[in-house]
């Protein structure tokens, strides 16, 4: 029996200022109140943001190659899967199609997604990642977002500062809840990410 689908939207990218070349990218469940953080390079979250913002760069960039390479040859992107989870990795599927036959290509998160975005293919995950690696919010942050205008929602850069040099290995299981906690209230989805990380190794 195949794994039921869950459909994604991207809610936003926050930066680190201790981290400048990462960032945590944040999708979020589109009937539900979880969030996926993960955690991209630079150079695909500036090709995520671009595409968001419908930004047309110079020179085609290596996502737009990719789109222009498949027009070619009349492949079509159908959807991007964030399709497996291992020891804190995310893997992720493009799914194509010429019309007649339907392909997989394996790939990084944040290269499908930012595949997927031109081609206005729709993103999905499985329960069980949610359930291993989702933040849920709580009913007043829920209700928070919900109140927000769609343009408010539309994507949301944020700048966070974060300790330099955050080394979760030696705190307890308790008070790794606690910064998880904090995190999340403070909207600190890369922190976050590498908190839930941590405690997933534990478990």
């Amino acid at each position: 029996m195949p794994l039921k689908k869950i459909k994604l939207e991207i809610l936003g990218l926050s930066s680190s200022q201790s981290q400048t070349s990462s960032f945590a990218l944040v999708l979020g469940e589109a009937e539900g109140n979880r969030r996926l953080p993960i955690i991209i390079g630079m150079f695909e979250a500036q090709a995520i943001a671009i595409e968001i913002e419908k930004i047309i760069p110079n020179r085609p960039m290596t996502h737009d190659l990719f789109k222009a390479f498949a027009n070619a040859f009349h492949f079509h992107v159908e959807e991007i899967v964030i399709s497996d989870l291992k020891e804190g990795v995310f893997f992720a599927k493009i799914v194509c199609s010429d019309g007649l036959k339907k392909s997989e290509v394996d790939a990084r998160p944040s290269d499908a997604i930012a595949v997927g975005l031109r081609f206005d293919a729709p993103i999905y995950t499985f329960e069980n990642i949610l359930a291993e690696a989702g933040i849920v919010l709580t009913d007043e942050e829920d209700e928070e977002e919900k109140t927000e205008t769609k343009s408010e929602k539309k994507v949301k850069v944020k700048k966070e500062t974060s300790k330099k040099g955050d080394d979760y290995k030696s705190y307890s299981i308790e008070k790794l809840n606690d910064l998880l906690k904090d995190a999340i209230d403070k909207e600190d989805y890369e922190r976050a990410a590498k908190i839930r990380d941590e405690l997933g190794k534990r478990n």
